[in-house]
């Protein structure tokens, strides 16, 4: 495995961000067609990407870093057969390396369904192991998402 940090993605990057996002996330978030992505993607301001390609030079992760309202936010998805493996942890510390601060939205419940019918298993435990905090009354409630806000800050050095 290579992790491959670029600031744009090439088409067939976003062609397999996009299987990946389908297959990992709930089906309430797919995206149903490749401009879905496109607006997604151009909606990033200063996106800084981090691939996970594997030795077949396939996508089996993908890390995103971006800013928004004067805070750094990210979103990641990694493919279900690698989790547990430590990559999402080293994909993470690549980040947290370089930021001083992440926030983004995590489902913190088991109630949504993925593409091949099993649950979604919430990540909000693999977010505390690796430093972040969990914000429990910034919420995001919308039709398709149920997510609670996490943040990581970086310790200032003594």
């Amino acid at each position: 495995m290579r992790f491959v940090n670029t600031r744009e993605l090439n088409f067939p990057q976003k062609i397999a961000i996009r299987e990946l996002w389908n297959k990992e996330y709930p089906v309430k978030l797919r995206l149903e067609t490749f401009n879905d992505l496109e607006n997604y993607l151009s909606e990033l301001e200063d996106p800084h990407h981090i691939l996970l390609i594997d030795a077949d030079k396939e996508l089996k992760g993908w890390y995103v870093d971006f800013s928004r309202e004067d805070e750094r936010w990210f979103a990641m998805i990694l493919n279900s057969e690698l989790q547990g493996k430590g990559l999402g942890s080293k994909l993470l510390k690549m980040a947290m390396d370089r930021e001083t601060e992440l926030n983004g939205w995590v489902i913190d419940h088991e109630k949504d369904l993925k593409q091949n019918g099993k649950p979604y298993r919430s990540p909000i435990a693999f977010y505390l192991k690796n430093g972040f905090e969990i914000l429990p009354d910034n919420r995001l409630e919308l039709d398709k998402i149920s997510a609670v806000r996490i943040r990581f800050r970086k310790l200032e050095e003594q």
